[in-house]
């Protein structure tokens, strides 16, 4: 996009973490933001956050994985804003688990927000999308989008998913105005973990290791909208994707077999 100043963004899971800082970083640019989160109080904190940079900003108390709430939300954004340029598949979530020990219901909830969140938000903002000079799509996959992890297995299943998608929109897009973006993240400082669902201790050593090597969340959002700027298809940063996308490059086994070796080491010491 070449345009920031007087567009409308949609941006889901905007009321914390990576959501409310691309609200943030598209509102300094000119952006108005409406933002979609099932957290009402971290929406109004991010509105007014918003609000401070001098660009409307609205909230839609929104469950992603809902089809009917995401159906009726274009209207809801058309009718305050008036259009919609760019929209922010964001909303997330996790099941830190070993498959076995994952219900159906672990698996339903994840599925749900992540993949079918991310479907719905294409299939009934695409039109709006399409008729407008120029417009964007943003799609949060991950490092897990990339390789398969122990405990990851449903996580990695949406972010693939996710993954798939986006590259076959890519190219169904091709000679229309909307550009899209595919972005693996690493660890990000968001609130994944804290609505993660996995076992008590796991999810402190997880914390922990995040806390030694997460980007910043404001960091993240800068690289997004640039590549939104910049028509960039693929997006991978922080230290572990890099490596991801590097070693199974060159070898897509190999990394599977690197990831054994210390699931192995894993087991023998639990």
């Amino acid at each position: 996009m070449k345009k920031f100043a007087g567009r409308v963004a949609v941006v889901t899971g905007a009321g914390s973490g990576m959501g409310r800082a691309i609200s943030l970083e598209l509102a300094g640019r000119g952006c108005n933001i409406a933002l979609v989160d099932i957290n009402q109080e971290g929406l109004e904190e991010s509105a007014r956050r918003v609000s401070d940079l001098g660009q409307q900003a609205s909230c839609h108390v929104v469950d992603v994985s809902n089809k009917e709430q995401l159906q009726a939300l274009p209207e809801a954004v058309l009718a305050r804003h008036k259009a919609v340029h760019i929209l922010v598949n964001n909303a997330g979530v996790s099941v830190g688990k070993p498959f076995l020990e994952q219900s159906v219901e672990d698996l339903e909830w994840i599925t749900g927000i992540n993949y079918w969140g991310v479907l719905y938000g294409c299939k009934f903002f695409l039109p709006h999308l399409l008729a407008q000079d120029e417009a964007h799509i943003v799609n949060l996959s991950s490092s897990a989008g990339l390789t398969g992890m122990s405990s990851q297995s449903s996580y990695a299943a949406t972010k693939f998913a996710v993954r798939g998608f986006s590259e076959s929109l890519y190219v169904e897009l091709a000679g229309t105005n909307v550009g899209i973006t595919c972005v693996h993240p690493g660890a990000v400082a968001t609130n994944i973990l804290n609505s993660s669902r996995m076992d008590a201790g796991d999810k402190e050593k997880m914390k922990k290791g995040f806390e030694k090597i997460a980007m910043a969340p404001e960091k993240a959002a800068l690289l997004i909208v640039n590549s939104i700027e910049k028509e960039r298809f693929k997006l991978v940063f922080c230290v572990e994707s890099r490596m991801f996308e590097f070693v199974r490059r060159f070898s897509p086994v190999g990394i599977l077999k690197m990831m054994r070796v210390f699931q192995k080491r894993k087991s023998r010491q639990s």
